[in-house]
């Protein structure tokens, strides 16, 4: 089944535990973005704009999200990137895909919609800017989070690529328990 992308304020009052007249209050002060049907005073919020004003407001995520974590890998290893996928995917809790290349991933983003894409830094020397800099242009995907995957680094290299706008960073070799953590952690979703 395909999910919404666009909600009535009276679904987002369901998701939110409030009630539409609240929802209404949000999106008229400006603090929830959507936009008006032509004609009516009907109100439309993006499922991206609702995702994104939860995660600012501390709010659960569970029933806009579903107990399932979409994980998109980013990896030119695809012998290492489908053992990942495949680890993560057993327990039901996680839906990845993997993409081989920028191109790939792009295509593959715009499909599925991950919260969250596990790019890794260590395959053909990628510029982290670059590629962080497209998908965050993608207002579709603004509230997809974006996990830096690298070798070994020293405090001063993790922090430079959370100040370029990477939401969480890990190193090359973890377990896959620290990547669940990292992964729940970015993405808000812990339960």
């Amino acid at each position: 089944m395909k999910r919404k992308e666009v909600l009535t304020t009276g679904e987002v009052a369901k998701i939110c535990h409030v009630a539409p007249r609240t929802v209404s209050k949000w999106f008229d002060s400006g603090k929830l973005r959507g936009y008006r049907i032509p004609g009516s005073r009907d109100r439309r919020i993006p499922l991206a704009q609702l995702v994104q004003f939860m995660r600012d407001h501390g709010m659960p995520m569970e029933a806009v999200e579903g107990n399932v974590t979409r994980v998109l890998i980013m990896d030119s290893d695809a012998d290492g990137a489908a053992t990942v996928a495949e680890s993560l995917s057993r327990d039901g809790r996680y839906d990845v895909q993997v993409a081989a290349n920028d191109f790939e991933a792009g295509m593959r983003s715009e499909q599925f919609q991950p919260h969250a894409v596990l790019l890794d830094m260590m395959g053909d020397q990628k510029d982290a800017g670059e590629i962080l800099g497209n998908l965050r242009s993608n207002t579709s995907l603004a509230a997809t989070r974006v996990v830096a995957v690298a070798g070994m680094l020293t405090a001063g290299q993790r922090q430079s690529l959370l100040r370029t706008g990477f939401d969480a960073v890990i190193s090359k070799p973890y377990k896959l328990d620290e990547l669940r953590r990292v992964i729940e952690e970015a993405t808000n979703l812990v339960s």
